[in-house]
C-alpha cells in the first residue's frame, strides 16, 4: 500500500484562481474549504495566493509574477507544502517542484492523503489505495531523479536497458489490477450481507450529506453510539 503521507506539522500556502468561471467571491469560498482541508490533513497554512488570469499557464498554471512571488515568500518562510485548489497536470506539477523546491499537492491529491489517513476498514482502505495508485501512475516520471539509469539483467521483463520508470509503471499497473479483483470480491461479500439482511426484514436506513454535515453526531443521537465526530472535513471516511 502507498504510505500514508502526511502534512503533520507542515507549513503550507494555497493557491487559487480568479477568472471568467470562477470569480473572486467563488474562489475566496473554495480557497476556505481548502484551507479547511489542509487543517484536516494536519498542516498549517500561513498564507493564501490568488491570481486573476483568463487562461491557465499550461507549464505552471499560474503566471510568472505571481510564481515569482510565491517562490519568494516559501523561500523567506521554509514552506514545506504549496497546495493548488485547481488540479494540476503532470507538467504543471514536475515544473512547480522543480521551481519551488517544496512539495506540491492539488485538492486531489490533498483530499486522498486525507482518506489515506482516516480509512480504516479493508474495503475503505483498498478504495483508497486503489485511487492513490490512479492519481500516481501519470505522475510517476515527476518523482524519480535517476531516469536515465538503466536497468538490465536476469528478471527483467524488458530485457537489458529498460528504464526505471518503465519497470514501476509495469508494477503499478499490476497493483492497481489486483486491488480491482479485490473490490469485486468485497463487493459480492457485501452484497451477499446485503440480502442476508433483508431477507431478515432488518429495516436499513442511510444517513447521506456532503462531508462535515453532521452525519456521525446524527447517528450517534439516534443510536446511543459514540463513532468518530469531529469539526473537519471527511473525519469520518467509513461507513458503520
Amino acid at each position: 500500500m502507498i504510505e500514508k503521507k502526511s502534512l503533520l506539522i507542515e507549513k503550507t500556502v494555497i493557491v487559487g484562481l480568479i477568472s471568467s468561471k470562477q470569480n473572486e467571491l467563488l474562489s475566496n469560498d473554495y480557497l476556505n474549504e481548502l484551507e479547511f482541508l489542509a487543517q484536516t490533513a494536519g498542516g498549517k497554512v500561513l498564507k493564501r495566493f490568488t491570481q486573476k488570469i483568463n487562461l491557465p499557464n499550461p507549464k505552471t498554471l499560474i503566471g510568472s509574477g505571481k510564481l515569482e512571488e510565491l517562490f519568494l515568500f516559501v523561500e523567506k518562510n521554509n514552506i514545506s507544502s504549496v497546495i493548488f485548489d485547481d488540479e494540476l497536470s503532470t507538467a504543471q506539477q514536475n515544473n512547480l517542484e522543480k521551481i519551488l523546491k517544496c512539495k506540491i499537492l492539488d485538492r486531489t491529491g490533498l483530499i486522498l492523503d486525507i482518506f489515506a489517513q482516516r480509512a480504516k476498514t479493508s474495503y475503505a482502505r483498498t478504495q483508497v489505495e486503489l485511487a492513490q495508485y490512479q492519481y500516481l501512475l501519470p505522475r510517476l516520471k515527476g518523482l524519480w531523479t535517476h531516469l536515465e539509469r538503466q536497468m538490465g539483467g536476469t528478471g527483467t521483463r524488458g530485457g537489458p536497458g529498460e528504464k526505471q520508470i518503465e519497470l514501476d509503471r509495469r508494477m503499478l499497473g499490476i497493483r492497481i489490477k489486483q486491488l480491482k479483483e479485490k473490490l469485486k470480491k468485497l463487493d459480492k461479500q457485501r452484497g451477499m450481507q446485503r440480502r442476508a439482511r433483508r431477507r431478515s426484514n432488518v429495516l436499513t436506513v442511510a444517513i447521506v450529506g456532503y462531508t462535515n454535515a453532521g452525519k456521525s453526531t446524527l447517528f450517534n443521537s439516534l443510536t446511543h453510539e459514540t463513532i468518530l465526530a469531529e469539526d473537519k472535513l471527511f473525519a469520518t471516511l467509513d461507513t458503520t
